[in-house]
């Protein structure tokens, strides 16, 4: 475990500063941005959904883009790949390198164990999402901006329960399967799908990540709080996918 926490710990802080260097580069490019923001109309005008996006960000201001380019983009993007990759190998790394029956021999209740490792994983996912989160009124006073720290954090609260989501549906998958690489790609593929179909206009509202588009983030920066016909339900399915994992994996044998 000790292995684990500290692998997952080199992961997470590079999953931390990516996203903080994401962040930093998005806030520097906030004055082109406004003063091209023709340019920028005129470029995605062929695809509804991003003409609408660049509308809702002209619309929005400096919030509106900050909250677009940190979580929409960058967090719901690279988090989402970070979530399933220390998801993917959660029990099925165990299975595929043989020690799983070392894993379970230990001496602590098999709930205790699957728990650990959940929260580690989960931990991962999440925290660089506030981290990074926490750096963006520094970044923006270097371009004459200011913006609210205390709604930011509410975005983050929504960002992380829309990680946890795709966390916890991988991390059963592991608990069920032998094979991370598979189950990582699968997960990935079955995300990249969802985001594309996010792009066309016809079937944008059936995407998974219109649960995580600016609109939604924008409610919890305006409201300082999570809409609970969106969070209620992604916590839900938290819960119950590690439900899931919990019943996989007590009836599991090496």
């Amino acid at each position: 475990m000790r292995r684990l926490r500290a692998g997952l710990f080199t992961y997470a802080l590079a999953y931390t500063v990516l996203l903080t260097f994401m962040v930093a580069t998005a806030v520097i490019y906030w004055p082109w941005f406004e003063q091209n923001i023709q340019a920028v109309r005129d470029f995605t005008a062929p695809i509804p959904v991003l003409r609408t996006m660049v509308g809702d960000l002209e619309e929005a201001g400096f919030v509106g883009y900050v909250v677009g380019q940190h979580f929409f983009k960058g967090c719901s993007t690279l988090g989402t790949a970070a979530a399933v990759l220390f998801a993917a190998g959660a029990v099925a790394g165990e299975a595929h390198r043989g020690t799983l029956e070392i894993w379970i021999g230990r001496p602590f209740s098999r709930l205790r164990i699957l728990s650990q490792r959940y929260a580690a994983g989960a931990l991962g996912s999440v925290v660089p999402v506030f981290a990074s989160t926490l750096t963006i009124p520094w970044f923006a006073a270097h371009v004459d901006e200011e913006i609210a720290l205390v709604p930011l954090l509410w975005c983050a609260a929504h960002q992380s329960l829309f990680l946890l989501a795709i966390y916890s549906l991988t991390f059963l998958l592991s608990a069920l399967g032998t094979n991370p690489t598979r189950i990582a790609l699968s997960v990935l593929f079955f995300t990249t799908l969802e985001f594309a179909l996010y792009m066309v206009g016809n079937v944008t509202h059936y995407s998974l990540f219109r649960l995580s588009d600016i609109d939604e983030y924008m409610r919890a920066y305006d409201h300082s709080r999570l809409d609970a016909h969106v969070a209620l339900p992604l916590a839900l399915a938290s819960m119950l996918t590690f439900a899931g994992a919990w019943l996989a994996f007590r009836r599991r044998v090496p």
